[in-house]
């Protein structure tokens, strides 16, 4: 069982950075593949980023490549996700997903576990 929460979302300008943290609960972090989703109001959930057990393969959405960074610390049992250059179309509820999989990390039905989200708003 894990549990994740996420920190750091907030209200930002166009332009502005943000970094999103995901906390995991338990001794297992380093056996899951993590993902940043997010949701807009009326729209799916859409992947964002992963990163593997490792730290070493990373993946984007092509709408967030060259501006959001994911990265992990496994002896903090936690996630990052930087936000750069935010745009007002970034603004969503993002969330951070465990998955125990190597494939299939684009999807969100792939992930196990789920943290609460946190919301980023970015104005224009």
């Amino acid at each position: 069982q894990v549990q994740l929460v996420e920190s750091g979302g907030g209200l930002v300008q166009a332009g502005g950075s943000l970094r999103l943290s995901c906390a995991a609960s338990g001794r297992t972090f380093s056996r899951y593949g993590m993902g940043w989703f997010r949701q807009a109001p009326g729209k799916e959930r859409e992947f964002v980023a992963r990163i593997s057990m490792s730290g070493v393969i990373t993946n984007y959405a092509d709408s967030v490549k060259g501006r959001f960074t994911i990265s992990r610390e496994n002896a903090k049992n936690t996630v990052y996700l930087q936000l750069n250059s935010l745009k007002p179309e970034d603004t969503a509820v993002y969330y951070c997903a465990a998955n125990q999989r190597t494939t299939g990390w684009a999807n969100p039905s792939e992930y196990d576990y789920w943290g609460q989200g946190t919301q980023v708003t970015v104005s224009s």
